[in-house]
C-alpha cells in the first residue's frame, strides 16, 4: 500500500516513450541503458510514494477530518515510520549506485537529471515546505514525469533530442499530471482542513474541472502535431484513445464526492499507460516499416 503499485505505470510509460522516440530516429537502442532508465524511474516513483505516505502521517493529516483517499500504511500502523524511513534511505542508496553507473557511461548530465529527480521525489511531501502543500503539484509531475523522464531517456540512449520527443514528453506529462489532479480534486475539502493549498483548494472546484479537461485533451493535440511533423499516419494511433479520455472526463465531472474518485484515478493510470504504449508502438513501427 505504501509503494502504490497501481501508480508505477506513471514512471514506466515515459521511459518507454523516450526510448521509442530515440529508436525511431536512430534505429538502435542500448538495452543496458534502457533497463537502467526503467529501474531509475521506478525507484523515483516508489521513493515519492513512500515519502508521501510517511510525510502525510507525520504531519497528522490522516487524523484531521475524514480522508477519502487510499489508506496510508504508516497511518494505519501496517508499517512503522522507522521501517519506512529505513526503506527510503536504502532505496536512495540503490538509486545513487544506479545513477553513478549511468554517469560513468553517459557523463555528468545524468548526475544533474538524477539529483533533480531525487530531490523532487523527496520534497513532494518532505522538508519544511512540501510541494504537496502548494498549487505546484501538477506542474511538478508534468515536468518530472513528462519532460524530464521522456527527454532524459531519449538523450540517455541517443545523445540527441528532437521537437517530436518534446511534444511526446508534454503529452505524457499531461496525463501523469491528470492523475494527481484527480487526487487533489477528490481530497480538496480535507486538504483545506490540514492546510494543503493544492490547485484544487486554492482555485476551487470549477478550476479543477477545467484543469482536468486541459490535461486530458492536450495529449491528443500533441499527437496531431507529432503526426504532422513526422508525416506519418502511424503517429495518429493514440487518437484511438480520445473517446476513452472524453468519457473519463465526463465521469470525472459527474462522479460522486468521496471514494468513488479512486476508480477514476485508476482509469487515468490505465489511460496513461495505454497512450504511452500506442505512441511508442507508432514510433517503433514508423522505423521498422
Amino acid at each position: 500500500m505504501a509503494i502504490r503499485p497501481a501508480s508505477l505505470p506513471l514512471a514506466l510509460g515515459p521511459v518507454v516513450v523516450g526510448a521509442a522516440m530515440g529508436f525511431a530516429r536512430t534505429g538502435t537502442i542500448h538495452i543496458g541503458l534502457f533497463c537502467m532508465a526503467v529501474a531509475g524511474a521506478l525507484l523515483m516513483q516508489i521513493l515519492t510514494n513512500l515519502q508521501n505516505d510517511i510525510g502525510f502521517t507525520e504531519r497528522g493529516g490522516e487524523h484531521i477530518g475524514q480522508r477519502k483517499g487510499l489508506p496510508r500504511a504508516t497511518a494505519r500502523g501496517w508499517l512503522s515510520r522507522q521501517a519506512v524511513r529505513l526503506a527510503i534511505v536504502l532505496l536512495c542508496g540503490v538509486a545513487v549506485a544506479l545513477g553513478l553507473g549511468m554517469v560513468m557511461l553517459r557523463g555528468w548530465p545524468v548526475l544533474a537529471i538524477g539529483s533533480a529527480s531525487m530531490v523532487a521525489a523527496l520534497a513532494y511531501m518532505g522538508g519544511p515546505k512540501p510541494i504537496a502543500y502548494t498549487p505546484l503539484g501538477e506542474l511538478t509531475v508534468f515536468i518530472f514525469f513528462g519532460l524530464v523522464a521522456v527527454l532524459g531517456t531519449d538523450w540517455l540512449l541517443t545523445d540527441q533530442l528532437s521537437v517530436v520527443s518534446a511534444l511526446s514528453a508534454a503529452a505524457i506529462g499531461c496525463l501523469s499530471a491528470a492523475a494527481l489532479a484527480v487526487n487533489n480534486h477528490r481530497d480538496r475539502e480535507h486538504d483545506a482542513l490540514v492546510g494543503r493549498k493544492t490547485f484544487a483548494v486554492k482555485f476551487g472546484r470549477r478550476a479543477s474541472v477545467r484543469l482536468m479537461a486541459v490535461l486530458l485533451a492536450c495529449p491528443f493535440v500533441m499527437t496531431l502535431a507529432v503526426a504532422a511533423l513526422q508525416f506519418r499516419l502511424l503517429f495518429l494511433l493514440p487518437l484511438m484513445l480520445a473517446p476513452a479520455a472524453k468519457q473519463l472526463h465526463t465521469d470525472f465531472c459527474q462522479c460522486a464526492e468521496g471514494t468513488a474518485f479512486n476508480a477514476i484515478l485508476f482509469r487515468v493510470f490505465r489511460l496513461e499507460m495505454r497512450f504511452a504504449v500506442a505512441l511508442a508502438s507508432a514510433a517503433v513501427l514508423s522505423r521498422v516499416l
